[in-house]
């Protein structure tokens, strides 16, 4: 009799009441106590959901980062917030974001932000050097542990593993994270210790490394740690996902652990392998359905895949999603604004889970039993291949057209960097902004009222336009060089732009997580992708008109758009991007001819669509950069191309970067302190970049000394002519009261270095 269990669920909740209570915290509006109350209130009614389940993940829950919990739970906590309780929640939140809560005193810079391998999620980097120290605290856990048991749940722990957990961390002193594996095992061992006394059967141990590529040494830290972990009586069940095992997967197979868990969604092709080579023992856990995506899956041809597969191991098949359902949205009933014919396509964190109950239904009792979900299973599969909703020949044509010229600048960057520098006039070390400003809770009701309907389009515009100018006079005061207009009429970077363009749905509850409290709303790519109508020209144009000072046009780029999408998958993913790349370059033309003199076209998820092993890089970012090309380079030379990059490891794909051509380059390297900019030391970097010099997912103020520190550092692998001043991101996620002071700050350092210079 197959299983089936899931990897984690989404902690947000339907109506992200996780958020709202953080943010509430964070405010001082609520104690820890109702901070708590909301979580444990979370936890129940997820736990709910998923008990049909034969194991129910407990400790994928968080108030911040799984990762962040995992140093916590390991004792790995920075030297600087080791304050004498420091374990406590609000130790937690420094880390995660500067301070706990808006009276906290105790302020300290936050921890490295980086991404949670290819997906939009981002983890805290855990810190190591040469005296780390591990200890174990696993209270939190055996809480909910015991919670979940007081309700009757069959529960299966969710633990990072210890390779995975030193492999995502850093060494700020050179030290080589592996020599700390031998401090880190122990902890492991009492962990397990613990767990046998709450009668825990089977752990669930993430070890997502498995599907990079691990050289020899670590993959022998991983027989040598599973071997000695293997001491206590509680099952393990090592979980890989987000792609192939490729050279791992033997070494997974043969790991002495009581089951392992493999991606057989984007690693399909090895389960054949994998049976094989799998002691007979072992429990093998298959992630059948997509946690990545929200597209239902195809029960009948997943039942004839599975049967035989059934047949053979029979009570060691285990089913799951491919990985946890973190990444997707909680539940599709609550969509009732969706085109009924695109909502029978999908399938959230819920309907995930009754596919789930389908499949082991097919397995254990026949097809029989399930033949009427089974039936509207195919009806909708078929549904969506042949609808004139996903196919538009015009765009198709419009691909096949495509031609290098389309990708090409005019003139090098040397000389557009002429003209424009004639134009602008701008001054030494010029100050901007990533884009938006604060979204202050007025800007989403008069967005939020437009959209039902009680107010009209005029007095919409009239607000908007109200806001923008207030953006303009702030930065006005604040003696910025180049100007934006806020973007106070978008909810998101992407949300906004698949409003307007054709192939795109918007859902009204499909949030996910990206990091913290911060939650983001994919737009649902379910088509051929064109542009209808100018998306950004009238906002650009009207703050223009407000300032002598050049505005920044200020768009999305096509592999964020995508990337940050629930993105169709019954088609290439270059051709997708391509797609969206003309559709934003009409957009571009659009605003040079309005007059628009320079334009950021935002590319901050490039680097976390690269795939996890090194030999498809390169596929990857040529029609990335491709695709960026063909968006940004159809402007004249003395049209200056801005992009934006955030929270990515960049290093190792700076020629990729450089061979997409932008004028000047915006990225962050506040919170990894210049670290992303030693690639400098090495690489010439032949155009303009403006360094993050603070840290804006922090609410801590920067100090111009630190500011200054930053930019010397940076001065000293780029010419200071090159140099752009700037925040490390969008400030839409922060206050006025906060933005007005940082951003003082951040021009008076600049004028320092000009009087320097």
């Amino acid at each position: 009799m197959a299983k089936i269990h899931n990897l984690g669920f989404p902690r947000i909740g339907a109506q992200r009441e996780l958020k709202k209570a953080l943010e509430s915290y964070w405010k001082n509006d609520i104690s820890q106590s109702k901070l708590e109350s909301t979580a444990k209130e979370l936890r129940s009614n997820h736990w709910k959901l998923q008990s049909q389940l034969d194991w129910l993940p407990v400790g994928d829950f968080s108030f911040y980062d799984q990762v962040l919990d995992t140093s916590f739970l390991v004792g790995n906590i920075p030297e600087r917030a080791r304050k004498d309780n420091e374990q406590s929640l609000e130790n937690y939140f420094r880390v995660a974001r500067g301070r706990a809560h808006q009276s906290d005193n105790n302020e300290i810079f936050a921890g490295e932000m980086t991404k949670w391998f290819d997906t939009n999620y981002h983890y805290i980097v855990p810190e190591f050097c040469n005296t780390t120290e591990f200890s174990l605290n696993a209270d939190r856990l055996i809480a909910q542990i015991q919670e979940a048991k007081s309700l009757n749940h069959n529960i299966k722990p969710v633990v990072l593993g210890p390779l995975s957990y030193l492999k995502l961390g850093k060494s700020s002193d050179g030290t080589k994270v592996l020599t700390l594996l031998d401090k880190l095992i122990p902890v492991y061992q009492q962990l397990l210790t613990k767990l046998a006394d709450e009668q825990i059967e089977w752990l669930q141990l993430d070890e997502p490394i498995l599907v990079t590529d691990l050289d020899s040494h670590w993959q022998q830290a991983f027989e040598k740690t599973y071997h000695q972990l293997q001491t206590t009586p509680v099952k393990l069940l090592v979980a890989s996902y987000f792609g192939e095992l490729q050279n791992n997967l033997q070494l997974l197979c043969n790991l002495p652990v009581s089951g392992i868990h493999v991606d057989a969604v984007r690693g399909k092709n090895e389960i054949a392998k994998t049976i094989d080579w799998l002691p007979s023992h072992k429990v093998l856990s298959l992630g059948v359905i997509d946690g990545r995506n929200i597209w239902k899956s195809d029960l009948n041809k997943l039942i004839e895949w599975l049967s035989p597969i059934a047949t053979k191991l029979e009570e060691r098949l285990w089913l799951a999603p491919s990985c946890s359902l973190l990444h997707v949205p909680v539940d599709l009933e609550l969509e009732n604004q969706l085109n009924p014919e695109i909502k029978n396509w999908l399938a959230f964190a819920v309907q995930k889970l009754d596919e789930l109950k389908v499949l082991e239904q097919a397995i254990n009792q026949g097809k029989e039993s399930v033949a009427n979900k089974l039936s509207l299973n195919e009806k909708a599969i078929e549904s969506r291949k042949n609808s004139p909703l996903v196919n538009d020949t015009s765009v198709k044509s419009r691909i096949a057209d495509i031609n290098e010229q389309l990708g090409q600048r005019q003139s090098t960057y040397l000389e557009r960097a002429k003209i424009q520098k004639q134009i602008l006039n701008l001054p030494e070390f010029p100050t901007t902004t990533i884009g938006s400003f604060p979204q202050t809770p007025d800007i989403r009701k008069t967005r939020r009222d437009f959209k039902q309907g009680t107010i009209s389009f005029e007095h919409y515009q009239k607000k908007i336009q109200s806001e923008i100018h207030y953006c303009v006079q702030q930065q006005e005061s604040l003696d910025l060089d180049v100007f934006v207009h806020g973007e106070a009429e978008r909810n998101d970077m992407v949300e906004y732009f698949g409003e307007q363009l054709q192939g795109f749905a918007i859902s009204s509850f499909g949030w996910v997580q990206s990091y913290g409290s911060r939650c983001v709303k994919p737009p649902i790519l379910f088509g051929d992708v064109s542009r209808q109508n100018a998306m950004t020209v009238e906002w650009t144009q009207y703050a223009q008109s407000l300032t002598d000072k050049p505005m920044k046009g200020m768009l999305t780029g096509p592999v964020t758009i995508l990337n940050w999408s629930f993105v169709r998958d019954d088609q290439p993913l270059d051709v997708t991007c391509k797609q969206i790349s003309l559709a934003i370059r009409d957009e571009v033309l659009d605003l040079e001819t309005s007059g628009t003199q320079i334009i950021q076209i935002d590319e901050a998820a490039l680097r976390e669509g690269l795939p996890l092993r090194k030999s498809q890089w390169q596929e990857y970012l040529d029609w990335a950069v491709e695709s960026f090309r063909i968006t940004a380079n159809g402007v004249q030379d003395k049209t200056q191309i801005h992009t934006h990059m955030c929270y990515s490891e960049f290093n190792d794909i700076i020629n990729a970067i450089a061979d997409m051509d932008a004028d000047v380059i915006t990225i962050e390297t506040s919170r990894s302190n210049m670290e992303l900019l030693d690639v400098f030391d090495e690489f010439e970097y032949p155009n303009e970049i403006g360094p993050g010099v603070y840290d804006i997912h922090s609410p801590n103020r920067p100090a111009e000394s630190s500011i200054l520190r930053l930019m010397r550092q940076a001065q000293q692998r780029i010419p200071k002519e090159r140099l752009w001043v700037n925040p490390d991101c969008g400030l839409k996620t922060r206050k006025w009261d906060e933005v007005i002071p940082a951003l003082e700050t951040m021009v008076s350092a600049a004028k320092s270095l000009r009087q320097a210079s």
